[in-house]
């Protein structure tokens, strides 16, 4: 089975790298199927696209991650959705959790910390 993924996060370098590492760790059950630079975009295309995963920034133009995570919920509750943010401290994570996301993962990343952060959204 194929997950759609969107990649959401205002760094070009980061939505990139993301994925990249999808694509180089060979994970066949994930499918990018858009990458946004912010939170309207990320929202157009989680409307469009309907993916089942989402890495998410939390500090963006337009609209912030926080705000894109209530939306994506409230329109797509089956959308697991992994933080992926600078912004670490507990009560920043714990927002992100209550907002709806499943997942927090904190920038700078390994890619063995990311790959292992998406598997764990799909289990």
């Amino acid at each position: 089975m194929t997950l759609k993924l969107l990649i959401v996060d205002d760094s070009t370098v980061i939505r990139n790298r993301i994925a990249r590492l999808c694509q180089d760790m060979r994970l066949p059950c994930l499918e990018i199927v858009g990458l946004a630079g912010d939170g309207r975009q990320a929202l157009a295309l989680a409307e469009q696209f309907r993916p089942q995963l989402v890495t998410m920034d939390l500090t963006m133009p337009q609209m912030d991650g926080d705000e894109c995570i209530s939306r994506i919920v409230a329109r797509l509750p089956e959308t697991r959705i992994l933080v992926v943010s600078a912004l670490s401290d507990k009560a920043t994570a714990l927002k992100a959790i209550k907002k709806g996301a499943q997942g927090f993962l904190r920038k700078p990343f390994s890619d063995e910390q990311l790959v292992e952060s998406l598997l764990e959204l799909i289990r």
